[in-house]
Protein backbone atom coordinates (compact mmCIF):
# COMPACT_ATOMS: atom_id res chain seq x y z
CA UNK A 1 0.00 0.00 0.00
CA UNK A 2 1.29 3.46 -0.86
CA UNK A 3 0.06 6.96 -0.26
CA UNK A 4 -0.26 8.39 -3.74
CA UNK A 5 -0.18 12.11 -4.30
CA UNK A 6 0.81 11.30 -7.90
CA UNK A 7 -1.58 12.11 -10.71
CA UNK A 8 -2.78 9.15 -12.76
CA UNK A 9 -3.93 9.70 -16.35
CA UNK A 10 -5.29 7.45 -19.04
CA UNK A 11 -3.56 6.63 -22.33
CA UNK A 12 -5.27 9.36 -24.33
CA UNK A 13 -4.71 12.00 -21.62
CA UNK A 14 -8.45 12.74 -21.59
CA UNK A 15 -8.97 11.72 -17.93
CA UNK A 16 -6.85 12.07 -14.81
CA UNK A 17 -7.13 11.79 -11.04
CA UNK A 18 -5.01 11.94 -7.91
CA UNK A 19 -5.95 8.85 -5.86
CA UNK A 20 -5.94 9.18 -2.10
CA UNK A 21 -4.19 5.83 -1.97
CA UNK A 22 -2.76 3.30 -4.44
CA UNK A 23 -2.56 -0.39 -3.66
CA UNK A 24 -1.05 -3.21 -5.71
CA UNK A 25 -2.64 -6.44 -4.50
CA UNK A 26 -0.94 -9.68 -5.53
CA UNK A 27 -3.81 -12.08 -4.81
CA UNK A 28 -7.58 -12.34 -4.47
CA UNK A 29 -7.17 -12.29 -0.70
CA UNK A 30 -5.27 -9.02 -0.89
CA UNK A 31 -8.11 -7.53 -2.95
CA UNK A 32 -10.59 -8.61 -0.29
CA UNK A 33 -8.54 -6.96 2.42
CA UNK A 34 -8.29 -3.76 0.37
CA UNK A 35 -12.06 -3.62 -0.16
CA UNK A 36 -12.74 -4.20 3.54
CA UNK A 37 -10.20 -1.54 4.53
CA UNK A 38 -11.75 0.94 2.11
CA UNK A 39 -15.15 0.22 3.62
CA UNK A 40 -13.94 0.85 7.14
CA UNK A 41 -12.44 4.15 6.01
CA UNK A 42 -15.59 5.15 4.14
CA UNK A 43 -13.67 5.30 0.85
CA UNK A 44 -14.52 4.18 -2.65
CA UNK A 45 -12.23 1.72 -4.41
CA UNK A 46 -11.67 0.75 -8.04
CA UNK A 47 -9.30 -1.31 -10.18
CA UNK A 48 -7.69 0.84 -12.84
CA UNK A 49 -6.51 -1.66 -15.48
CA UNK A 50 -4.17 -0.39 -18.19
CA UNK A 51 -5.81 3.02 -18.62
CA UNK A 52 -6.93 2.41 -22.19
CA UNK A 53 -10.50 3.63 -21.66
CA UNK A 54 -11.19 7.07 -23.08
CA UNK A 55 -14.08 7.63 -20.65
CA UNK A 56 -13.76 8.19 -16.91
CA UNK A 57 -14.92 4.68 -16.09
CA UNK A 58 -11.73 3.72 -14.22
CA UNK A 59 -11.13 6.91 -12.24
CA UNK A 60 -10.76 6.42 -8.50
CA UNK A 61 -10.26 9.47 -6.27
CA UNK A 62 -10.30 7.10 -3.29
CA UNK A 63 -8.38 3.81 -3.40
CA UNK A 64 -6.91 2.86 -6.76
CA UNK A 65 -6.07 -0.80 -7.26
CA UNK A 66 -3.36 -1.86 -9.71
CA UNK A 67 -3.83 -5.62 -9.90
CA UNK A 68 -0.33 -7.07 -9.60
CA UNK A 69 -1.20 -10.63 -10.51
CA UNK A 70 -1.52 -12.16 -13.95
CA UNK A 71 -1.18 -15.39 -15.89
CA UNK A 72 -2.88 -18.77 -16.15
CA UNK A 73 -4.60 -20.12 -13.05
CA UNK A 74 -6.21 -23.26 -14.48
CA UNK A 75 -6.81 -24.98 -17.83
CA UNK A 76 -9.59 -27.37 -18.79
CA UNK A 77 -7.99 -28.76 -21.93
CA UNK A 78 -10.90 -31.06 -22.75
CA UNK A 79 -13.30 -28.10 -23.05
CA UNK A 80 -10.78 -25.47 -24.17
CA UNK A 81 -11.39 -23.30 -21.13
CA UNK A 82 -8.68 -21.23 -19.48
CA UNK A 83 -8.91 -19.37 -16.18
CA UNK A 84 -6.70 -16.29 -16.04
CA UNK A 85 -5.89 -13.71 -13.39
CA UNK A 86 -7.81 -10.49 -14.01
CA UNK A 87 -4.64 -8.40 -14.27
CA UNK A 88 -3.42 -10.34 -17.32
CA UNK A 89 -2.89 -8.12 -20.36
CA UNK A 90 -4.39 -9.14 -23.68
CA UNK A 91 -1.00 -9.03 -25.37
CA UNK A 92 0.17 -11.76 -22.99
CA UNK A 93 -2.56 -14.20 -24.04
CA UNK A 94 -1.01 -15.60 -27.26
CA UNK A 95 2.06 -16.88 -25.41
CA UNK A 96 -0.03 -18.08 -22.44
CA UNK A 97 -2.46 -20.00 -24.67
CA UNK A 98 0.11 -21.36 -27.13
CA UNK A 99 1.15 -24.40 -25.02
CA UNK A 100 -2.45 -25.60 -25.13
CA UNK A 101 -3.00 -24.93 -28.85
CA UNK A 102 -5.69 -22.36 -28.06
CA UNK A 103 -6.59 -18.80 -29.08
CA UNK A 104 -9.32 -16.24 -28.51
CA UNK A 105 -12.27 -16.69 -30.85
CA UNK A 106 -12.21 -12.98 -31.69
CA UNK A 107 -10.15 -9.94 -30.74
CA UNK A 108 -10.20 -6.19 -31.05
CA UNK A 109 -7.37 -4.30 -32.72
CA UNK A 110 -5.73 -3.12 -29.48
CA UNK A 111 -4.16 -5.55 -27.00
CA UNK A 112 -2.68 -3.27 -24.33
CA UNK A 113 -5.70 -3.58 -21.99
CA UNK A 114 -5.97 -5.88 -19.02
CA UNK A 115 -8.40 -8.74 -19.37
CA UNK A 116 -10.61 -7.32 -16.61
CA UNK A 117 -10.63 -3.83 -18.10
CA UNK A 118 -11.31 -4.99 -21.65
CA UNK A 119 -14.25 -7.17 -20.67
CA UNK A 120 -15.70 -4.67 -18.19
CA UNK A 121 -16.01 -2.05 -20.93
CA UNK A 122 -17.28 -4.32 -23.72
CA UNK A 123 -14.23 -4.61 -25.98
CA UNK A 124 -15.17 -6.25 -29.27
CA UNK A 125 -13.65 -7.15 -32.59
CA UNK A 126 -15.33 -7.50 -35.97
CA UNK A 127 -17.18 -10.25 -37.77
CA UNK A 128 -20.93 -10.54 -38.31
CA UNK A 129 -20.97 -14.11 -36.95
CA UNK A 130 -18.71 -13.41 -33.98
CA UNK A 131 -19.38 -11.76 -30.63
CA UNK A 132 -17.11 -9.64 -28.46
CA UNK A 133 -14.65 -10.67 -25.79
CA UNK A 134 -17.30 -10.62 -23.05
CA UNK A 135 -19.24 -13.40 -24.76
CA UNK A 136 -16.20 -15.65 -24.42
CA UNK A 137 -16.46 -15.44 -20.61
CA UNK A 138 -17.95 -18.56 -19.02
CA UNK A 139 -17.11 -17.75 -15.42
CA UNK A 140 -15.68 -15.04 -13.16
CA UNK A 141 -14.59 -14.58 -9.58
CA UNK A 142 -15.07 -11.13 -8.08
CA UNK A 143 -14.85 -9.39 -4.74
CA UNK A 144 -18.18 -7.76 -3.91
CA UNK A 145 -18.92 -4.65 -1.87
CA UNK A 146 -18.83 -6.45 1.50
CA UNK A 147 -15.47 -8.07 0.73
CA UNK A 148 -16.95 -11.47 -0.13
CA UNK A 149 -15.46 -13.65 -2.85
CA UNK A 150 -18.20 -14.55 -5.35
CA UNK A 151 -17.94 -17.17 -8.10
CA UNK A 152 -20.31 -16.85 -11.06
CA UNK A 153 -20.64 -19.46 -13.80
CA UNK A 154 -23.24 -21.65 -15.47
CA UNK A 155 -23.34 -23.78 -12.32
CA UNK A 156 -22.73 -21.15 -9.60
CA UNK A 157 -24.92 -18.05 -9.26
CA UNK A 158 -25.79 -18.47 -12.93
CA UNK A 159 -28.49 -15.78 -12.79
CA UNK A 160 -25.73 -13.18 -12.39
CA UNK A 161 -23.75 -14.18 -15.49
CA UNK A 162 -25.51 -11.81 -17.96
CA UNK A 163 -24.58 -8.91 -15.66
CA UNK A 164 -21.05 -9.74 -14.48
CA UNK A 165 -19.70 -10.59 -17.93
CA UNK A 166 -19.85 -6.86 -18.66
CA UNK A 167 -20.08 -5.17 -15.28
CA UNK A 168 -18.51 -1.73 -15.90
CA UNK A 169 -16.53 -2.20 -12.69
CA UNK A 170 -19.77 -1.44 -10.84
CA UNK A 171 -20.41 -4.90 -9.40
CA UNK A 172 -17.08 -5.68 -7.78
CA UNK A 173 -13.37 -6.18 -8.39
CA UNK A 174 -12.72 -9.00 -10.84
CA UNK A 175 -9.91 -11.30 -9.70
CA UNK A 176 -10.11 -14.06 -12.33
CA UNK A 177 -12.00 -14.88 -15.50
CA UNK A 178 -12.58 -18.17 -17.30
CA UNK A 179 -12.61 -17.89 -21.09
CA UNK A 180 -13.98 -20.31 -23.63
CA UNK A 181 -11.18 -20.50 -26.16
CA UNK A 182 -10.98 -22.14 -29.59
CA UNK A 183 -8.24 -24.15 -31.32
CA UNK A 184 -5.49 -21.87 -32.60
CA UNK A 185 -6.04 -20.66 -36.16
CA UNK A 186 -4.60 -18.47 -38.88
CA UNK A 187 -6.16 -15.55 -40.69
CA UNK A 188 -5.79 -14.82 -44.38
CA UNK A 189 -5.87 -11.03 -44.60
CA UNK A 190 -6.67 -9.00 -47.68
CA UNK A 191 -6.41 -5.23 -47.31
CA UNK A 192 -7.24 -3.04 -50.28
CA UNK A 193 -8.53 0.47 -51.07
CA UNK A 194 -11.98 0.61 -52.68
CA UNK A 195 -14.53 3.31 -53.56
CA UNK A 196 -16.36 4.33 -50.39
CA UNK A 197 -19.82 4.51 -51.99
CA UNK A 198 -19.55 0.95 -53.28
CA UNK A 199 -18.38 -0.33 -49.89
CA UNK A 200 -21.29 1.35 -48.12
CA UNK A 201 -23.82 0.00 -50.61
CA UNK A 202 -22.66 -3.57 -49.96
CA UNK A 203 -21.68 -3.31 -46.28
CA UNK A 204 -24.33 -5.68 -44.93
CA UNK A 205 -23.79 -8.28 -47.64
CA UNK A 206 -20.00 -8.20 -47.34
CA UNK A 207 -20.14 -8.43 -43.56
CA UNK A 208 -22.28 -11.57 -43.84
CA UNK A 209 -20.26 -13.16 -46.64
CA UNK A 210 -16.88 -13.37 -44.89
CA UNK A 211 -15.54 -14.16 -41.44
CA UNK A 212 -14.30 -10.68 -40.56
CA UNK A 213 -14.88 -7.49 -42.54
CA UNK A 214 -14.14 -3.88 -41.61
CA UNK A 215 -13.03 -0.68 -43.25
CA UNK A 216 -11.48 2.69 -42.55
CA UNK A 217 -12.46 5.95 -44.22
CA UNK A 218 -10.25 9.03 -44.21
CA UNK A 219 -12.46 12.16 -44.31
CA UNK A 220 -11.94 14.38 -47.36
CA UNK A 221 -11.38 11.31 -49.57
CA UNK A 222 -13.68 8.99 -51.54
CA UNK A 223 -11.84 5.80 -50.65
CA UNK A 224 -12.30 3.12 -47.98
CA UNK A 225 -9.47 0.86 -46.86
CA UNK A 226 -11.19 -2.52 -46.56
CA UNK A 227 -9.92 -5.40 -44.45
CA UNK A 228 -11.19 -8.92 -45.05
CA UNK A 229 -9.97 -11.75 -42.80
CA UNK A 230 -10.71 -15.42 -43.51
CA UNK A 231 -10.15 -18.05 -40.83
CA UNK A 232 -7.85 -20.98 -41.68
CA UNK A 233 -6.71 -24.01 -39.65
CA UNK A 234 -3.50 -23.67 -37.70
CA UNK A 235 -1.65 -26.10 -39.99
CA UNK A 236 -2.37 -24.04 -43.12
CA UNK A 237 0.57 -22.36 -44.81
CA UNK A 238 1.66 -19.09 -43.22
CA UNK A 239 2.64 -16.22 -45.48
CA UNK A 240 3.31 -13.39 -43.03
CA UNK A 241 4.30 -9.88 -44.00
CA UNK A 242 8.01 -9.41 -44.31
CA UNK A 243 9.62 -7.65 -41.37
CA UNK A 244 10.63 -4.65 -43.49
CA UNK A 245 7.22 -4.38 -45.19
CA UNK A 246 5.43 -4.51 -41.84
CA UNK A 247 7.77 -1.87 -40.42
CA UNK A 248 7.22 0.48 -43.36
CA UNK A 249 3.42 0.17 -43.31
CA UNK A 250 2.69 -0.17 -39.60
CA UNK A 251 5.48 1.83 -37.98
CA UNK A 252 6.94 4.32 -40.44
CA UNK A 253 3.69 5.33 -42.19
CA UNK A 254 0.92 4.45 -39.71
CA UNK A 255 2.73 5.80 -36.65
CA UNK A 256 5.84 7.82 -37.48
CA UNK A 257 4.73 9.91 -40.45
CA UNK A 258 1.16 10.07 -39.19
CA UNK A 259 2.27 11.50 -35.85
CA UNK A 260 4.05 14.34 -37.66
CA UNK A 261 1.09 15.10 -39.93
CA UNK A 262 -1.40 15.09 -37.03
CA UNK A 263 0.80 17.47 -35.07
CA UNK A 264 1.18 19.75 -38.10
CA UNK A 265 -2.58 19.65 -38.69
CA UNK A 266 -3.29 21.10 -35.26
CA UNK A 267 -1.43 24.24 -36.31
CA UNK A 268 -2.17 24.39 -40.04
CA UNK A 269 -5.72 23.08 -40.47
CA UNK A 270 -5.77 23.49 -44.29
CA UNK A 271 -3.08 20.79 -44.46
CA UNK A 272 -5.49 18.07 -43.31
CA UNK A 273 -7.45 17.34 -46.54
CA UNK A 274 -4.35 17.10 -48.79
CA UNK A 275 -2.56 14.98 -46.19
CA UNK A 276 -5.53 12.62 -46.00
CA UNK A 277 -5.59 12.38 -49.79
CA UNK A 278 -1.86 11.61 -49.74
CA UNK A 279 -2.44 8.87 -47.17
CA UNK A 280 -5.17 7.54 -49.44
CA UNK A 281 -2.73 7.33 -52.36
CA UNK A 282 -0.02 5.71 -50.24
CA UNK A 283 -2.36 2.96 -49.07
CA UNK A 284 -1.43 -0.21 -50.92
CA UNK A 285 -2.93 -3.65 -51.38
CA UNK A 286 -1.72 -6.23 -48.88
CA UNK A 287 -2.34 -9.99 -48.88
CA UNK A 288 -0.88 -12.16 -46.12
CA UNK A 289 -1.61 -15.08 -43.78
CA UNK A 290 -0.49 -15.19 -40.16
CA UNK A 291 -1.42 -16.21 -36.63
CA UNK A 292 -4.78 -14.74 -35.65
CA UNK A 293 -3.50 -12.24 -33.09
CA UNK A 294 -0.88 -10.91 -35.50
CA UNK A 295 -3.65 -10.02 -37.95
CA UNK A 296 -6.28 -8.74 -35.54
CA UNK A 297 -3.99 -6.41 -33.58
CA UNK A 298 -2.65 -3.09 -34.83
CA UNK A 299 0.28 -1.39 -33.10
CA UNK A 300 -0.69 2.21 -32.37
CA UNK A 301 1.54 4.82 -30.82
CA UNK A 302 -0.19 8.02 -32.02
CA UNK A 303 -2.47 9.08 -29.17
CA UNK A 304 -6.05 10.06 -29.89
CA UNK A 305 -9.51 10.55 -28.41
CA UNK A 306 -12.24 8.15 -29.51
CA UNK A 307 -16.00 7.85 -29.50
CA UNK A 308 -17.69 4.71 -30.84
CA UNK A 309 -21.36 3.92 -31.28
CA UNK A 310 -23.06 0.58 -31.90
CA UNK A 311 -26.00 0.71 -34.34
CA UNK A 312 -28.39 -1.83 -35.78
CA UNK A 313 -26.29 -3.31 -38.58
CA UNK A 314 -28.57 -2.18 -41.40
CA UNK A 315 -28.37 1.47 -40.30
CA UNK A 316 -24.59 1.80 -40.53
CA UNK A 317 -24.31 2.91 -44.19
CA UNK A 318 -26.85 5.74 -43.87
CA UNK A 319 -25.36 6.91 -40.57
CA UNK A 320 -21.89 7.12 -42.11
CA UNK A 321 -23.24 9.02 -45.10
CA UNK A 322 -24.76 11.53 -42.67
CA UNK A 323 -21.44 11.91 -40.85
CA UNK A 324 -19.69 12.49 -44.17
CA UNK A 325 -22.23 15.20 -45.08
CA UNK A 326 -21.86 16.74 -41.63
CA UNK A 327 -18.08 17.06 -41.98
CA UNK A 328 -18.48 18.71 -45.39
CA UNK A 329 -21.22 21.06 -44.16
CA UNK A 330 -19.30 22.22 -41.11
CA UNK A 331 -16.05 22.61 -43.03
CA UNK A 332 -14.17 20.62 -40.41
CA UNK A 333 -10.69 19.29 -41.08
CA UNK A 334 -10.64 15.76 -39.65
CA UNK A 335 -7.26 14.06 -39.78
CA UNK A 336 -8.15 10.69 -38.21
CA UNK A 337 -10.03 8.00 -40.14
CA UNK A 338 -13.41 6.59 -39.13
CA UNK A 339 -13.47 2.85 -38.39
CA UNK A 340 -16.48 0.69 -39.29
CA UNK A 341 -17.02 -2.87 -38.05
CA UNK A 342 -19.76 -5.42 -37.34
CA UNK A 343 -20.58 -8.09 -34.74
CA UNK A 344 -23.21 -10.70 -33.91
CA UNK A 345 -26.03 -10.22 -31.43
CA UNK A 346 -25.52 -11.45 -27.86
CA UNK A 347 -27.54 -11.76 -24.64
CA UNK A 348 -25.30 -9.83 -22.22
CA UNK A 349 -27.40 -7.17 -20.52
CA UNK A 350 -25.16 -4.10 -21.06
CA UNK A 351 -23.40 -5.29 -24.20
CA UNK A 352 -23.63 -2.90 -27.12
CA UNK A 353 -24.63 -5.95 -29.20
CA UNK A 354 -27.41 -7.08 -26.84
CA UNK A 355 -30.32 -8.48 -28.81
CA UNK A 356 -29.36 -7.25 -32.27
CA UNK A 357 -26.86 -7.71 -35.08
CA UNK A 358 -24.61 -4.70 -34.70
CA UNK A 359 -22.42 -2.36 -36.69
CA UNK A 360 -19.92 0.02 -35.13
CA UNK A 361 -18.78 3.47 -36.21
CA UNK A 362 -15.81 4.95 -34.38
CA UNK A 363 -14.61 8.54 -34.73
CA UNK A 364 -11.30 9.91 -33.51
CA UNK A 365 -9.47 13.14 -32.85
CA UNK A 366 -5.75 13.68 -32.27
CA UNK A 367 -5.21 13.88 -28.52
CA UNK A 368 -3.97 17.48 -28.65
CA UNK A 369 -7.24 18.57 -30.30
CA UNK A 370 -10.51 19.26 -28.51
CA UNK A 371 -13.03 16.64 -29.73
CA UNK A 372 -16.14 18.10 -28.07
CA UNK A 373 -17.90 19.77 -31.01
CA UNK A 374 -17.15 17.01 -33.53
CA UNK A 375 -18.08 14.18 -31.17
CA UNK A 376 -21.30 15.85 -29.98
CA UNK A 377 -22.53 16.38 -33.55
CA UNK A 378 -21.69 12.81 -34.57
CA UNK A 379 -23.31 11.53 -31.38
CA UNK A 380 -26.60 13.19 -32.36
CA UNK A 381 -26.55 11.25 -35.63
CA UNK A 382 -25.78 7.99 -33.85
CA UNK A 383 -28.58 8.47 -31.33
CA UNK A 384 -31.03 9.13 -34.15
CA UNK A 385 -30.11 5.66 -35.45
CA UNK A 386 -30.80 3.93 -32.10
CA UNK A 387 -27.12 3.96 -31.18
CA UNK A 388 -25.48 2.69 -28.00
CA UNK A 389 -22.13 4.18 -26.94
CA UNK A 390 -19.09 2.06 -26.17
CA UNK A 391 -18.68 2.15 -22.37
CA UNK A 392 -14.93 2.71 -22.49
CA UNK A 393 -15.03 5.55 -25.01
CA UNK A 394 -16.17 9.15 -24.87
CA UNK A 395 -19.90 9.95 -24.92
CA UNK A 396 -22.42 12.21 -23.18
CA UNK A 397 -25.30 9.89 -22.32
CA UNK A 398 -26.77 9.46 -18.85
CA UNK A 399 -28.81 6.79 -17.09
CA UNK A 400 -32.17 7.95 -18.44
CA UNK A 401 -31.04 7.92 -22.07
CA UNK A 402 -29.21 4.59 -21.68
CA UNK A 403 -32.23 2.93 -20.09
CA UNK A 404 -34.13 3.68 -23.30
CA UNK A 405 -31.73 1.63 -25.46
CA UNK A 406 -30.99 -1.25 -23.05
CA UNK A 407 -33.99 -3.52 -22.31
CA UNK A 408 -32.22 -5.07 -19.31
CA UNK A 409 -30.90 -1.83 -17.83
CA UNK A 410 -32.95 -2.09 -14.65
CA UNK A 411 -32.12 -5.79 -14.30
CA UNK A 412 -28.46 -4.76 -14.18
CA UNK A 413 -29.19 -2.10 -11.57
CA UNK A 414 -30.91 -4.73 -9.41
CA UNK A 415 -27.73 -6.84 -9.47
CA UNK A 416 -25.71 -3.75 -8.58
CA UNK A 417 -27.98 -3.13 -5.58
CA UNK A 418 -27.39 -6.72 -4.50
CA UNK A 419 -23.59 -6.81 -4.91
CA UNK A 420 -22.65 -3.22 -4.03
CA UNK A 421 -25.50 -1.60 -2.08
CA UNK A 422 -23.16 0.99 -0.52
CA UNK A 423 -21.72 1.96 -3.94
CA UNK A 424 -18.19 1.12 -2.84
CA UNK A 425 -17.17 0.79 -6.51
CA UNK A 426 -18.90 3.90 -7.83
CA UNK A 427 -17.34 7.02 -9.30
CA UNK A 428 -18.66 10.07 -11.20
CA UNK A 429 -18.83 8.25 -14.51
CA UNK A 430 -20.87 5.38 -13.08
CA UNK A 431 -23.15 7.80 -11.28
CA UNK A 432 -23.86 9.46 -14.62
CA UNK A 433 -24.46 6.32 -16.68
CA UNK A 434 -26.13 4.16 -13.99
CA UNK A 435 -27.50 6.68 -11.52
CA UNK A 436 -26.75 6.73 -7.84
Amino acid sequence: MTASGARWQNWSRSESVVPARVERPTSAGAVQRAVLAAGRAGMRIKAVGAGHSFSGIALSPGVQLDLAFSGVIDVDEARGRVTLAAGTHLHQLPSLLKPYGLALENMGDVDRQTLAGATSTGTHGTGAAFRGLTDQIVGVTLVTGDGSLLRVSATENAELLPAVRLGLGALGILVDLTLQCVPAYLLHAVETPEPLDAVLAAFGERSAAVDHFEFYWFPHTDTALTKTNTRLPADAARQPLGRFSRWVDDELLANGVYRVTCAAGTVLRPLVPPVNRLADRLTSHRDFTDLSHRVFVTHRTVRFHEMEYALPLEQVPEALREVRALIDKRGWRISFPLEVRSAAADDIWLSTGQGRATGYIAVHKYYRENPREYFAAVEAIMRAHDGRPHWGKMHNLDADSLRAVYPHFDDFLAVRDRLDPERRFANRYLERVLGR
